[in-house]
């Protein structure tokens, strides 16, 4: 097996061009991945990578031996996810990133309950607004909400959401309901992240930009001051859906309401997508559907 050594760790590197990536993608510490590639390098008697502080990029042998060790390794990892899937119980650590407020309202309580029938999955769970680089921080399952972006990674449909434009009876009384898109430049508009609503017209979308007294990016902070009466709000059911079906808000506007759009589960274009994971995105498809 010495002629293995080190073999997994440099094709980790020169797949993700990063001693930080192939480091968290094998679980392990970056020193023992230097020091592997080290090794390897020595045994050969060859230079396999140019690396900067920036950048870590293939030498010519580098290039030549990442070509012809690339499909044992793949063969490897089948040979192993061959094993692994006869285990009828997943093991492991899953990691996975979600937005903020749809992150703590739906996908964590799915999540420990996931880990209440699999005792012996660890969850690293990132809840953030931004977009995270899978690869680069060995992320498993990315949720998103929305219009992808072209990207390499896979995507598998788990649900959908959709918007609503609402405002409390009380903004309603004093202003009046709109029944128009044209009559938005007169209303107070709580305004997201985004300045713009989006709307459909005759079956086709319509992006409208919106103005008003309290622009936030936090969707929480804009459910509040719709429901103190401060303005009109277009948010996602998940924010709304109580308040609609308890009359603290009505829908406005609900002929142009935007079609329904994904929420989605991302992850790395793998052939060999472990078992952990597959489990996972099904869980959260039959959950969240």
């Amino acid at each position: 097996m010495a002629n293995w050594e080190g073999v997994s760790e440099f094709v980790a590197v020169a797949e993700l061009h990063s001693f930080t990536a192939a480091a968290k993608k094998l679980d392990t510490s970056v020193a023992q991945i230097s020091r592997r590639v080290a090794m390897l390098e020595e045994r050969l008697a060859v230079k396999l990578f140019n690396r900067t502080t920036r950048k870590v990029t293939l030498t010519e042998a580098g290039q030549l031996y990442f070509t012809q060790c690339k499909h044992l390794v793949e063969g490897l990892e089948l040979a192993e996810l061959a094993v692994t899937q006869m285990q009828s119980t997943p093991k492991g650590l899953l990691r996975v990133t979600a937005p903020v407020t749809y992150g703590e309202q739906r996908i964590a309580p799915l999540l420990h309950q996931f880990l209440e029938r699999h005792p012996q999955l660890d969850l690293d769970l990132m809840l953030t607004n931004q977009k995270l680089d899978l690869i680069e921080l060995g992320v498993d399952v990315a949720i998103r909400l929305g219009r992808l972006k072209d990207s390499s990674l896979v995507a598998k449909k788990l649900s959908s959401r959709q918007l609503y434009v609402c405002a409390s009876p009380k903004y309603l009384e004093h202003y009046g309901e709109p029944h128009t898109l044209s009559e938005l430049a007169s209303h107070q508009c709580l305004v997201g992240s985004v300045d713009y609503w989006r709307f459909n017209v005759g079956k086709r979308e319509k992006s409208l930009r919106v103005h008003g007294r309290i622009h936030c990016n936090s969707g929480l902070a804009l459910l509040d001051a719709a429901k103190r009466g401060l303005g009109l709000a277009q948010l996602p059911d998940y924010y709304v859906q109580e308040s609609l079906d308890s009359g603290e808000l009505m829908e406005v506007l609900s002929d142009y309401r935007d079609e329904r759009e994904g929420i989605w589960a991302l992850y790395p274009q793998n052939r060999n997508m472990s078992p952990k994971v597959r489990l996972l995105i099904d869980f959260l498809a039959e959950n969240l559907d």
